[in-house]
């Protein structure tokens, strides 16, 4: 079911200037409906919105189920939605002519058909730079989570496996003088390659389609696809799900990977052949795997990767850190805003 929110006036505003500048303009010009795709959005950015807009919202527990939200659509000229929701050329066409801006509260957008957006002149707005950091650090505390083997040595403790000290019980591999390899070298790569140099490790490794000038002053150097992958102790992934990434970890590139390597992905899922890391992992051909993304979202509790101790799996949690998403959740807002009122964007996908 959905509530709406209208929209009013306040003698003093607080928020930022984006926002400000664009209430200059608009006076009191009509609001312009914008459709928010959960409830549980968080609410600076959505307070911001609510001030100069009619919100509908929907207003169940999950995800708005398809059928609901291409009724809903109908005649909003913004939707600010995240990455479970689907926006195709179904959807689009059901909108109509009056949507003119799609704003995700994410980084990535390959729930989003950006052709037809384009064909149709609807301006999309993403969330580049203001996770990055927390995305980082999470992608850090996975690896060693996996790494050093945290939630077998938690359960073991807890079950009456830890017994006594032992010198080779729970051993795992460390960062010190290691091989990094990260695939996809853009903000986030490069933020946990900075992260990941302050382990002292020996080599960082980068693979991407561009140079990157920043690699320098990192100490990264760009290799290939094959050679990163034969050459590191830890593959991070980090790249964005497109056309040339989708399963590009697949039983080839795992073959290559040494038998003691650990994989880590907070990126996307579908970069990932997941049946090829399922048997990698089962057979040896890589030591152990961490993952913030699967192939679908939410992973089946039946998955056999549930089964795997030497996999740690982690409920896409890579922005979730507090002040990060409020952040995210803001920038979506005046992506919004801007989009509608034909002011330059905060962060418009080009």
């Amino acid at each position: 079911m959905f509530y709406k929110r209208l929209a009013v006036f306040p003698h003093t505003l607080v928020c930022n200037s984006i926002a400000i500048n664009i209430l200059r303009k608009m006076g009191n010009s009509k609001k312009f409906k914008v459709l928010i795709s959960r409830s549980d959005m968080p609410e600076s950015g959505v307070d911001i919105l609510k001030k100069q807009c009619e919100l509908k919202v929907w207003d169940g527990p999950l995800p708005i189920p398809k059928a609901d939200f291409i009724k809903s659509v109908q005649g909003v000229n913004g939707i600010y939605c995240c990455i479970t929701d689907k926006i195709d050329k179904e959807l689009l066409d059901a909108a109509g002519p009056e949507l003119k801006v799609v704003a995700t509260i994410s980084v990535g957008y390959d729930h989003i058909d950006v052709g037809e957006c384009k064909k149709r002149g609807i301006k999309i707005g993403y969330t580049p730079d203001v996770l990055t950091d927390a995305t980082a650090e999470l992608t850090l505390a996975l690896l060693l989570c996996t790494s050093r083997r945290l939630p077998e040595a938690m359960h073991e403790a807890r079950t009456g496996g830890w017994v006594s000290w032992a010198p080779t019980w729970m051993t795992g591999p460390g960062l010190a003088d290691a091989t990094v390899g990260i695939v996809g070298f853009g903000r986030i790569g490069q933020a946990v390659a900075k992260r990941v140099k302050s382990f002292n490790t020996s080599q960082l490794l980068y693979f991407n389609r561009s140079e990157k000038s920043e690699a320098k002053e990192i100490g990264a150097t760009k290799v290939s696809f094959d050679e990163l992958l034969t050459k590191s102790d830890f593959v991070i992934c980090c790249a964005a799900l497109a056309p040339e990434t989708k399963e590009m970890f697949n039983r080839n590139a795992f073959k290559k990977m040494k038998n003691s390597a650990v994989f880590i992905n907070t990126s996307r899922g579908g970069i990932v052949d997941q049946n090829a890391l399922i048997e990698a992992l089962q057979n040896g051909t890589i030591r152990a795997a961490g993952l913030d993304v699967t192939s679908p979202e939410p992973l089946p509790l039946d998955s056999p990767l549930f089964k795997l101790k030497n996999c740690v799996i982690l409920p896409h949690i890579g922005s979730a850190a507090i002040q990060t998403r409020s952040n995210m959740s803001e920038m979506t807002a005046n992506n919004i805003l801007a989009g509608l009122n034909g002011t330059k964007m905060p962060a418009q996908l080009e």
